[in-house]
């Protein structure tokens, strides 16, 4: 199997740096490639990214809304982030959560309105959702629950996981999936990677969420899906993995949770 980048945002990149990217991860033997929504404004800019996709490497998109720009833009209910979905290439929804680094209480009670929609959508299409989880595991969890067992399971994943054990463990006792991206090979990060070596193997993804994040040995220069296989590679040695068949456990794993990419 070929390596995933389940979360990356090439929107932040030029149609030509798009281009090189693409020659890179080719060249880091990526198979496939997810560009995650910030705007539900801008799906169709994800979409239209999806087009650069070449033989041997596959482009899929998410559409959603981050919660840092909830404050700018319109509400969009969870039938018509449903609606926005049907593309072939749109495998999930997101991303979204709450991110509790900035801003006033009133953003935050936004934030949350427009998470529960995203998740009300994923309940609808059973699409994943895509989580965005900072300083705010306690209404993370909470709302998890809550909209489970208002409205029946969906998939989901919390993707760059920063947050605590037990917010994953939450996450995996409801079926979710957790992302790691190259904040696992920051020399800081040991509290992380406690918590990492203590997941289930048949839950964890790798990521990217380039341009931000590279991973070392490229940390402060800008990231790109290619530097996925940094972090494949200091994972699968942490969990005590081969290289390969971490590469051939997450792919499976991204395949579980992303059903409609085929």
């Amino acid at each position: 199997m070929r390596l995933v980048d389940s979360h990356c945002h090439l929107d932040f990149f030029s149609d030509e740096e798009i281009a090189t990217l693409l020659d890179h991860a080719e060249e880091a033997k990526l198979g496939e490639v997810v560009t995650i929504g910030t705007r539900i404004s801008k799906a169709d800019v994800q979409k239209r990214i999806t087009s650069f996709a070449r033989p041997d490497l596959k482009l899929w998109c998410t559409v959603g809304t981050h919660p840092e720009y909830v404050k700018d833009e319109v509400f969009a209910t969870a039938d018509e982030i449903a609606a926005s979905t049907d593309h072939p290439q749109v495998i999930g929804i997101g991303e979204t959560g709450l991110d509790y680094f900035y801003g006033e209480p009133s953003i935050f009670i936004k934030q949350q309105e427009f998470f529960r929609a995203h998740i009300q959508a994923a309940q609808k299409t059973q699409l994943p959702v895509c989580i965005h989880a900072r300083e705010a595991d306690d209404d993370i969890a909470r709302i998890l629950q809550e909209e489970t067992k208002n409205n029946g399971s969906f998939p989901f994943l919390i993707h760059c996981f920063t947050s605590s054990l037990a917010l994953a463990q939450t996450a995996i006792e409801l079926g979710g999936y957790i992302s790691i991206s190259g904040i696992a090979t920051f020399k800081k990060a040991q509290e992380l990677r406690d918590i990492i070596v203590q997941l289930p193997i048949d839950r964890l993804l790798v990521e990217t969420d380039s341009p931000y994040l590279a991973p070392v040995p490229y940390r402060g220069k800008r990231n790109e899906p290619a530097f996925v296989a940094h972090t494949a590679k200091y994972v699968a040695e942490l969990v005590g993995m081969s290289e390969p068949d971490f590469v051939d456990q997450t792919t499976t794993n991204f395949h579980h949770l992303f059903t409609k990419a085929k």
